[in-house]
């Protein structure tokens, strides 16, 4: 007995055998798990659904025309459903976004395709993912395009009220759609599944952008690592990255959200660990007193690898901000200084006052002959030799980090020693006790003596007074009161130059 033969369409001269029904089904989707369905099953299954919709019964002349059209339909359905399903479960686009795009591809396809010339309505059944569409034609009277205009009489047969002008809708079988047409609108919807990430990704990360992120490293590209950050990747160039530090695939890492760069592959999420608002975002999150706004961080200067200086204010009087940074036992800034790698942090007390920022900055270096240029913002002063090389640095760089700190240029000197006279020093002291209110000669006379600056008086009773410097008891009385008010009002001692 001779095998059945189905023709693959009504117009073709070739046959396909059962066992090679599925050559067809390849031609319109690209949904594998198909192939294992029996051919002969398939057969029987088109033979079924023709007849139960009342066609006439399956034949070599309409076989073909049939099976494609059974193929199409449920194949295009199972594919539409599939990817709906997708989207929703995997890149959270609901299906009542996807469908208008769906169908929008496919009508826009088919229009360009063998329907060309046609206008057509397609919608999708979002529970099912069944697809239906309409050529709409206008009823007019004589027809001059038959492919967007109908004649009274046909359209009454379609639609019994019918006017001149109305648009018709006249149900087509998604089959007549194209092949051509159903591949396009797969590419078209490809395209814009991939637009619908890219804008997940920009909106999912925007607000993120200047915050910690967390992810794990997945591999090295030219330098640049790429970061897994669960809902999308991104990448740590190596500018971004911390000079020596070496991160392997599966490691943890923590980085800054630096910037969303639009690229032609989409949105670039770029990442950094050398930024100065990452060491200041790492203080918020292991410091309390700074996520509630107690304290605050004026400001910020790093040098990625070397020293990273941060500047600290506290609103509350109470609450000692350097004391807050640091932690008990230092334990809140090790945390910081271990996430960089080992990298000196010097936390600071802010001052309003430039010169006293400066002093803080540069501990326990003393600057000396201060001079502030405020025109300029450029500040002048000298340090001694030994504190020189501390207030430079290696390569300058704790200079620059004290300039970016307190924002102001400065120019570094070293002080120059002066070799004083002994008479000069006498002077000197003799001036000191003089701008305390002592008169000329009693001030010599204690000068010689050896109460050369106030600190010198500390101690001293009227009787030790009187016995040092042959004054009276009412001389000295006097010079003790002068002392004493001098100290009250100035707040410290004031030392005689050596």
């Amino acid at each position: 007995m001779p095998k059945p033969y189905i023709p693959i369409s009504p117009i073709s001269k070739s046959y396909l055998e059962p066992s090679t029904v599925l050559k067809v089904l390849s031609t319109i989707t690209a949904d594998k798990t198909l192939i294992t369905v029996n051919a002969h099953a398939l057969v029987a299954s088109i033979q079924i659904d023709h007849t139960a919709r009342g066609d006439r019964k399956l034949d070599s002349k309409n076989a073909g025309h049939v099976l494609f059209k059974f193929l199409y339909n449920t194949t295009m359905s199972s594919e539409i459903l599939a990817v709906l399903e997708y989207m929703e479960r995997e890149k959270g686009i609901d299906r009542q976004t996807m469908i208008p795009v769906i169908a929008t591809s496919i009508k826009t396809a088919a229009e360009k395709g063998i329907n060309s010339g046609q206008e057509l309505k397609v919608e999708i059944n979002p529970k099912t993912g069944v697809l239906k569409a309409w050529a709409l034609t206008t009823v007019v009277d004589p027809v001059s395009d038959p492919k967007t205009e109908i004649t009274l009489t046909k359209a009454r047969k379609i639609r019994a009220e019918a006017q001149i002008g109305d648009t018709i809708e006249r149900e087509i079988d998604p089959a007549y759609l194209g092949r051509i047409a159903a591949q396009t609108a797969r590419q078209a919807i490809m395209q814009r599944i991939r637009e619908f990430e890219k804008e997940r990704i920009y909106d999912a990360y925007k607000d993120q952008i200047g915050d910690i992120v967390s992810g794990v490293v997945r591999r090295r590209e030219r330098g640049i690592l790429i970061v897994d950050l669960g809902k999308a990747e991104a990448i740590l160039p190596n500018r971004e990255s911390i000079p020596g530090e070496n991160y392997s695939p599966g490691e943890r890492i923590r980085c800054l959200l630096l910037s969303i760069e639009n690229t032609n592959r989409g949105p670039e999420l770029i990442l950094s660990r050398t930024s100065p608002q990452f060491v200041k975002r790492l203080f918020e999150v292991e410091v309390a007193e700074i996520a509630d706004g107690t304290v605050t961080i004026q400001s910020v200067a790093r040098e990625p690898s070397y020293r990273t200086k941060i500047c600290v204010h506290s609103k509350d009087p109470k609450v000692d901000p350097v004391g807050a940074c640091v932690g008990a036992r230092g334990v809140r800034v090790k945390t910081v200084v271990r996430e960089l790698g080992g990298e000196k942090v010097d936390v600071i007390d802010y001052h309003s006052d430039p010169v006293k920022l400066l002093e803080a900055a540069l501990r326990p270096t003393v600057p000396q002959n201060v001079h502030v240029d405020e025109a300029n913002r450029r500040i002048h002063f000298e340090v001694d030799e030994r504190g020189l090389a501390n207030a430079i640095g290696k390569r300058g760089q704790n200079a620059r980090l004290t300039s970016k700190l307190i924002g102001w240029k400065l120019n570094i000197a070293e002080a120059k020693k002066q070799n004083i006279s002994f008479d000069q020093r006498l002077q000197r002291a003799i001036a000191v006790l003089r701008h305390v209110g002592i008169e000329a000669d009693l001030a010599k006379r204690l000068v010689s003596v050896g109460f050369t600056s106030v600190d010198a008086f500390e101690g001293v009773a009227v009787n030790d007074l009187k016995a040092a410097s042959q004054c009276t008891e009412d001389q000295a009385q006097h010079i003790l009161k002068k002392i004493a008010e001098f100290q009250d009002s100035s707040g410290a001692a004031t030392p005689l130059a050596q």
